[in-house]
């Protein structure tokens, strides 16, 4: 059930992302809120369809961005393998955690857009965009790290309730 679920969450995310984040720029970076939802969800410990979620969330964006096709998908699993590895590794602090995430996760997503947007012939410099893109939207997401993972972190104890032992 809780891959069903990510089809109308994230379908949430993207139509908060494009009607309200985008709106809202710090210099010509926006908040990636699919990339935030996707860091919490792959971050919850009893949660085995993260993998799913962030299928479904690249392919959302992919189909609603003007980046090239399959970008956001390829960035948003790079992202959900290097959550479940570090999550793993540093499972005491889910909130270092979530901002470490969100930190690296943000200038992964932004560097494979960026090389894809490369391949396509686009010539960005590399360091106005970091200046101007990369670090405000990485700002903006550390920003909404925490109210999204009190969300998700609650929408995932409802799906995976913790058993009680007798």
């Amino acid at each position: 059930m809780a891959g069903f679920l990510s089809i109308p969450v994230l379908i949430i995310m993207v139509i908060l992302q494009i009607g309200v984040a985008s709106q809202l720029p710090l210099l010509r970076g926006t908040a990636d809120l699919v990339l935030v939802t996707l860091v919490a969800w792959s971050m919850q410990e009893r949660v085995k369809t993260s993998w799913q979620w962030a299928l479904v969330g690249g392919f959302l964006v992919s189909y609603v961005s003007a980046l090239p096709t399959f970008a956001p998908l390829w960035g948003y699993l790079i992202v959900t393998g290097l959550v479940r590895i570090i999550n793993r590794r540093i499972w005491q602090t889910p909130i270092l955690v979530m901002f470490l995430m969100t930190f690296i996760g943000t200038l992964t997503v932004n560097a494979v857009s960026i090389f894809a947007l490369r391949l396509e012939g686009v010539q960005l410099p590399l360091l106005q965009a970091l200046n101007t893109i990369v670090l405000p939207s990485a700002l903006l997401n550390l920003i909404l790290a925490i109210p999204i993972y009190a969300l998700i972190s609650d929408l995932a104890n409802r799906l995976y309730p913790v058993e009680l032992e007798v």
